[in-house]
């Protein structure tokens, strides 16, 4: 028997990393959750699913921080639990499934990332119905991985579909939104609607800066698309300076070789020799 107090340390040290995690504060929630989850595993059996449930929120940390394989590890862990349990809770192995999707979509591997989304649309719209903004957070996260596969058509459909849920849901000003309204401006770039891809970065932008302030990653990735789009655009001073406010953020809080980060470095750094190489028309 598990002592009550044991599991409330747990939860409280998980309830605290999880704060941190949605600030932004990757390295502040990471010592907190290894403390949850060394206590946890030497306090509960493999298949305790609050032992599951603590795997799948560290998992979800190690996604967003790049260490993939750790994440892989854990959210597996988790996933084998909730099978378990599935009859009961049809919706928390909807989630790993969601997540397992998430991460190897991070990894750039559509065709299992789809494999994944697929499974964990199909739970939710039969349990929580298809206008649920849980199912339109599955649809979203589905139409990303068709957007990588190039299946543009399709994953349009779903971001707008999921949009409209959110925005009925939610209001006007949410999280979700902005994250739809990034990945929206993201296809609209890809197929050449730059004028709406700017809007729509500028729309997230805006509303990322004000729900989450102006240094959190999530901000620093729609600065970055927005400097790629200036780019393209030959709007060069912009898109530096766009570039040079995203790694200031990412430098902050991910580590030197997170994918994030060396792509937005990469891409200032061809930038600044395109400049190099323009003639000035300065006297």
């Amino acid at each position: 028997m598990v002592p009550i107090d044991t599991r409330t340390t747990i939860r409280s040290l998980a309830g605290k990393a999880l704060a941190c995690r949605l600030r932004g504060q990757y390295h502040e929630a990471e010592a907190l959750y290894v403390n949850a989850l060394e206590i946890a595993e030497q306090a509960l059996e493999e298949t305790d699913p609050q032992l599951a449930s603590l795997s799948n929120d560290v998992a979800v940390l190690y996604k967003y921080t790049g260490r993939f394989d750790v994440a892989r590890r854990l959210y597996l862990r988790a996933l084998k639990v909730f099978k378990k349990y599935s009859k009961a809770e049809p919706l928390t192995l909807a989630m790993a499934y969601h997540n397992l999707g998430g991460l190897e979509h991070a990894r750039g591997r559509y065709k299992r990332a789809e494999a994944f989304a697929r499974r964990s649309v199909v739970i939710r719209e039969k349990v929580i119905g298809p206008n649920h903004p849980e199912t339109a957070a599955d649809l979203s996260a589905l139409a990303a991985i068709l957007e990588g596969q190039q299946r543009y058509d399709e994953a349009e459909r779903l971001y707008r579909r999921s949009l409209a849920i959110f925005e009925r849901t939610f209001g006007p000003d949410h999280y979700e939104i902005a994250v739809n309204l990034n990945n929206l401006a993201t296809l609209s770039h890809s197929t050449g609607r730059t004028d709406e891809a700017e809007k729509l970065y500028r729309r997230s932008l805006a509303m990322k800066e004000k729900l989450l302030g102006s240094e959190h990653p999530d901000v620093a990735i729609t600065l970055n698309n927005m400097a790629a789009l200036c780019r393209a655009e030959n709007r060069l001073d912009e898109a530096a300076s766009l570039y040079r406010r995203s790694l200031y953020i990412f430098k902050k809080v991910l580590d030197p070789n997170h994918p994030n980060l060396v792509a937005c470095a990469a891409n200032y750094g061809r930038l600044l020799a395109f400049n190099a190489t323009v003639p000035s028309s300065r006297a």
